[in-house]
């Protein structure tokens, strides 16, 4: 095994987690989280070889695994079945009731992509708007613009009683 697929085994080992967990934000699914953090990590480990700091992996890292989110969800031709019910592997730390979570998370699977896009990377990964930016390719106002429309819908979306702001609540 060479230094390099080391290093990458490493940074893989210690980070896989957190981005599943974004994943999973961006699509509502744990399996297909699996599968945007699969690809997300190929793509990272085929250009491993030219990346020369370290130090901005986890934002380079992020910024993969939100165009791979952002461009399937681009393909006209491409449907995925809604599953209404899905088995969870490794619950995410609670925080507030489970049913507030549940309800949270089925209204964020209903923001349009780009919007929650913005709303995962801003309120759940605290990335400031300039980052959100570079990863979503995109310039500071629209980050702006997408995650104002994003939490307008979510709140359209969510029962009188429940608050966006606990989205935060669940990082």
């Amino acid at each position: 095994m060479t230094d390099r697929d080391t290093a990458f085994e490493s940074y893989f080992a210690t980070r896989a987690e957190m981005m599943r967990g974004t994943a999973y934000l961006l699509c509502g699914d744990w399996h297909r989280a699996e599968d945007l953090v699969q690809t997300a990590f190929i793509k990272l480990y085929r250009s491993w070889h030219r990346l020369p700091g370290r130090d901005r992996i986890d934002a380079y890292t992020r910024k993969i695994l939100v165009r791979t989110f952002l461009d399937e969800r681009r393909r006209g031709f491409f449907r995925r079945e809604q599953v209404t019910a899905s088995p969870h592997e490794s619950p995410a730390p609670q925080h507030g009731s489970p049913d507030d979570r549940l309800v949270l998370l089925r209204a964020l699977t209903k923001v349009p992509p780009r919007q929650r896009t913005a709303l995962v990377l801003r309120y759940w990964e605290d990335l400031s708007v300039e980052e959100t930016a570079l990863a979503m390719k995109c310039s500071p106002g629209t980050v702006k613009s997408q995650a104002a429309r994003g939490l307008a819908t979510l709140r359209g979306l969510l029962p009188d009683h429940h608050e966006v702001g606990v989205l935060e609540e669940y990082r």
